[in-house]
């Protein structure tokens, strides 16, 4: 049920803004308008708001350690080590994700006002770094032909960034998530990685993969404001029907928001 509700929310905004649009080009009735915004928010803020209330002790139980993602320094961001749910979201399977970047200090010169955006690939370190199966999985869903946009990390960038995201939503978990590439690791388990780089997937859905193989490359696909992978383990391959799943990470554990950490490379 929470899927459907999920999948419902950007058709359902699109309807309202369409029916206000006729409402007052052709004078129709207003009254309809606010139980259609009420119902509208129903399906946009509910599956926001629910979740598994998981104790401590569950919690602890339903872990699911993996191998990092990634090899080299990297910083914890949004983390489920501070709070959870940890992007104050639970739709798309979010609940215990967790972003990671590579922090070398703002280059000279450059402000959080100007420029208001960058390339990719213009002083963002983790551009382009490999990321690696946390497990021996199957690949069930690759999807890599999305561009990779400059960025919004200045303060005008993330106002953009937060009316940018609202356009994304109505186009689903894809327009989200960007690029991703989701491994089935068993037992129920999906591991999924968002913001991929454009044409970096290097593997392919039905293929068998090790524990720190390289399956892709860190990119700014989808809304991201700067170059980062988003990782989340999940109970179903797909975005809109799965709930999320706690991890913790072979050697590193859970990185809190703004915590460096060094994963070694399992291959």
């Amino acid at each position: 049920m929470r899927g459907v509700l999920t999948n419902l929310g950007g058709p359902l905004l699109v309807v309202y803004f369409a029916y206000v649009a006729a409402a007052v080009a052709l004078d129709l009735p207003k009254d309809p308008l606010l139980p259609l915004l009420l119902l509208a928010g129903v399906f946009l803020v509910g599956p926001r708001l629910w979740t598994r209330k998981l104790s401590d002790q569950d919690r602890e139980a339903a872990t699911v350690t993996v191998a990092p993602p990634v090899a080299g320094a990297w910083v914890g961001l949004n983390s489920p080590a501070d709070k959870v749910p940890s992007h104050g979201t639970h739709q798309y399977g979010q609940t215990y994700a967790i972003d990671v970047y590579v922090d070398e200090g703002r280059p000279p010169g450059r402000s959080y006002w100007w420029p208001l955006s960058r390339r990719p690939d213009d002083g963002y370190p983790a551009f382009d770094r490999p990321l690696l199966a946390v497990a021996d999985a199957t690949v069930v869903r690759v999807r890599d032909g999305q561009r990779d946009h400059r960025s919004r990390d200045t303060w005008p960038g993330l106002l953009y960034l937060l009316a940018e995201s609202v356009v994304r939503g109505l186009g689903g978990a894809r327009r989200v998530v960007g690029n991703h590439v989701v491994l089935d690791l068993g037992d129920g388990v999906y591991a999924a990685y968002a913001h991929l780089r454009k044409g970096s997937a290097e593997v392919r859905e039905g293929d068998r993969v090790t524990a720190g193989q390289r399956i892709g490359r860190c990119g700014n696909s989808g809304n991201s404001s700067e170059p980062h992978l988003h990782f989340q383990l999940m109970d179903h391959p797909d975005f809109s029907r799965a709930m999320g799943l706690p991890f913790r990470w072979e050697g590193v554990g859970v990185p809190a928001a703004g915590q460096t950490f060094t994963a070694l490379d399992c291959a």
